[in-house]
């Protein structure tokens, strides 16, 4: 896609951040990320793991981002994000699609807060001792033992994704919570019905109690599915900006780029290895967005569409990190509130 000069400047001056990438990580993928003129993204690195895998997981990117400092950081805050714009490195959120990775332990919320964890999702697809995910038979809602995490996670700082989450647990999340939640990448039931993405009444609930709305390119969830275009993808956005307003709404790529078939195996598989819970189906990425190199274009398509600069800027980054200092109990964004 031939980007303009003006689409050009303004996504490499603007804060880009994206909500979710699950990619195959290395240092090519890092240089993409970099390339791409990714500020900073929540970059997955738990999804059916139990305590000892998380915590390999997180050893792991430990040595990653060291490895790679001259292009990477890790951010524990909004403060590093605004840090890895100014240094030009990609700032890396560590986040779970899952909370299986603290066993049955309340405890370890905090170490893993220690560690870099920003991000937390409720439960990944079906049941685990949190609540319900949305391909579950029966959505059973937020467990006893999860309202205690999740107010261990408003107490510590960490943001509650709803992503892969049922319904009804979604909606006990958001009525609970004492602080923002979000659906980190999802799309608009409304354009397309499919399990994963969500009603507009949900749409609707999440911003009404201060969360927020991260837009996917995952094909599967766009309106024509495998035949989308970068277009499709920047209509769900533009939906879901008249639905809720443009300030609770960014993107969340949730790219696996570098994977092949056996990885999306594993993530169909209810805990990655039992039954079958999400149908197979080859993935074929947006046209004009089939990679995280191809971020860019998103400004451009935006900018093609008659957005207003300032617009662009808030949904590509700046609406991302005006929640999460909300989310992540920054006294900043506590003393901003009226």
């Amino acid at each position: 896609m031939q980007m303009s000069a003006s689409a050009d400047a303004l996504h490499r001056d603007a804060v880009v951040f994206d909500g979710l990438i699950i990619s195959n990580w290395s240092r090519e993928i890092f240089e993409h990320m970099h390339g791409a003129g990714i500020t900073a993204a929540n970059c997955t690195c738990c999804i059916w793991d139990d305590f000892k895998s998380a915590m390999d997981n997180i050893v792991r990117w430990k040595r990653w981002i060291r490895e790679n400092d001259d292009i990477l950081l890790q951010v524990y805050s909004t403060a590093d994000i605004a840090r890895a714009k100014r240094e030009n490195k990609v700032g890396i959120v560590l986040g779970w699609q899952n909370t299986s990775g603290i066993d049955d332990q309340i405890g370890y919320l905090e170490l893993f807060k220690e560690l870099g964890v920003g991000v937390m999702q409720m439960t990944y697809n079906t049941q685990n001792l949190s609540g319900s995910g949305c391909r579950e038979d029966r959505d059973s809602g937020l467990s006893g033992f999860g309202r205690e995490v999740l107010a261990e996670m408003n107490r510590l700082g960490i943001l509650c994704d709803l992503s892969h989450v049922g319904p009804k647990t979604c909606e006990d999340v958001i009525l609970a919570s004492k602080k923002p939640v979000a659906f980190t990448h999802v799309c608009p039931a409304a354009l397309r019905e499919n399990p994963r993405n969500k009603s507009d009444d949900q749409l609707k609930l999440i911003a009404d109690h201060g969360g927020f709305v991260g837009i996917t390119v995952y094909p599967w969830f766009l309106r024509r599915g495998n035949e989308s275009t970068i277009d499709d993808f920047v209509e769900a956005i533009e939906y879901t900006i008249d639905l809720i307003g443009e300030d609770r709404v960014g993107y969340g790529t949730d790219f696996t780029e570098g994977y092949g078939p056996d990885f999306l195996d594993f993530l169909g598989r209810d805990k990655g290895y039992g039954r079958r819970i999400v149908p197979v189906a080859d993935a074929v990425f947006p046209a004009g967005l089939e990679c995280i190199g191809d971020t860019p274009n998103i400004t451009a398509t935006m900018l093609r569409r008659g957005w207003p600069e300032a617009r662009i800027r808030a949904v590509m980054g700046e609406n991302w990190v005006r929640f999460l200092a909300d989310a992540w109990n920054e006294p900043a964004a506590a003393e901003a509130k009226p």
